[in-house]
């Protein structure tokens, strides 16, 4: 398996599996953070950490993950997590708990939202991989879920073997789905077979691109785990896609055509959030000096309009010579370890999100 899997299989499942009990702030590397009154980030992007942001308990609110966080039209903020005792958190923008619902979704992973008229609703990924209550991982076919904000199902997208367009080796373990001004919906697979799937806005199929096979490499993803609709250009919309284990975006035309690739050199980057005039992303790894990618190593990365790295909370200061980045690690103050997901709202602060963090509950970044 790619990524997360392999990091789970491999040297970091002795950790993953010996994490302390949950906690409802943040985890035990607390004494590694920097202060609450220090600033992260870089140039005209930086931010004040509040690590007690969210207002929530260990016992009524447990959390496993916190994967992804979108905002709905009334300005709430909705968290989907892997505990079924709670996959979805709705919370307002001072760290209220609002609602809470889903008990359904073991892997669950990925968070779209789209608006229909004047009606918002969500697109949830169950990945298909979860840890049960023994501490042992588990991998099953993944699905996409419509809802509406109250978590009625509208709809689900499984396995696209039922179509035929997967053969009975190809694993569907879907991390992400991004919704196009039009309604159609792009399912990446980033846990799967790497390809992006289109569908049209009643789920059906339409055609799917990536993978691992094509004849010009630059279009094969690698570990496909984010895909996003950039609208920066509103006369040309296209799709941010995340090849993980390169390190970049690649970025498409609607219609699966390659366009360019976005290098992020030394982080294993999550999904591309497009806000205003810039791309925001959690960074899940960062490779060390050595080039070896290590836990507990994440910070987020800001983007501006020309796609050129211009702040890192979380990690050091970009370095570009001459147009080439150089690879970024994780800042010496611990103040992450891994990041999964950004959401930024119509103040510009950030909230994030992460897996594999001791239990911690999102992060609120204020922009100063």
């Amino acid at each position: 398996m790619l990524s997360r899997r392999n990091f789970l299989k491999n040297s970091t499942m002795a950790s993953a599996l010996t994490v302390a009990a949950p906690v409802s702030g943040f985890s035990i590397l607390h004494k590694n953070l920097q202060p609450e009154d220090e600033l992260i980030g870089h140039g005209g992007y930086k931010y004040k950490v509040d690590k007690g942001w969210a207002k929530i308990g260990v016992n009524s609110t447990p959390l496993f993950n916190c994967h992804e966080m979108v905002q709905d039209s009334k300005g709430r903020l909705i968290m989907l997590g892997d505990n079924i005792h709670n996959n979805i958190l709705v919370f307002d923008k001072s760290g209220k708990l609002l609602d809470s619902w889903g008990t359904s979704w073991p892997g669950g992973h990925g968070l779209s939202i789209s608006k229909e008229g004047e009606e918002d609703f969500l697109l949830l990924v169950d990945c298909g991989y979860y840890q049960d209550r023994t501490g042992k991982w588990n991998a099953q076919a993944g699905q996409v879920i419509k809802t509406d904000l109250n978590g009625r199902i509208l709809f689900t997208i499984g396995h696209p073997r039922t179509i035929g367009i997967y053969n009975d080796t190809e694993k569907f373990m879907p991390t992400e789905t991004a919704v196009a001004p039009n309604g159609d919906i792009y399912v990446a697979d980033g846990y799967g077979s790497d390809y992006i799937i289109q569908y049209n806005s009643k789920g059906q199929y339409i055609r799917h691109f990536g993978g691992h096979n094509n004849s010009n490499k630059e279009h094969n993803l690698v570990n496909a785990h984010g895909v996003a609709i950039d609208k920066r250009d509103k006369n040309n919309p296209t799709l941010i896609c995340t090849s993980r284990e390169e390190n970049c975006f690649k970025v498409f035309t609607l219609d699966g055509k390659f366009l360019h690739r976005i290098d992020t050199p030394g982080m294993y980057v999550c999904r591309a959030v497009p806000d205003g005039e810039n791309i925001y992303a959690g960074v899940c790894w960062s490779k060390d000096e050595a080039g070896k990618r290590n836990a507990n190593t994440g910070f987020v990365t800001v983007l501006d309009a020309g796609n050129k790295v211009i702040s890192n909370p979380g990690g050091n200061a970009p370095v570009y010579k001459g147009n080439t980045l150089q690879p970024t690690l994780q800042a010496p103050e611990k103040v992450f370890q891994h990041c999964h997901d950004v959401c930024v709202d119509e103040d510009k602060n950030l909230y994030i999100c992460q897996w594999n963090a001791n239990h911690s509950s999102p992060i609120k970044l204020t922009r100063v």
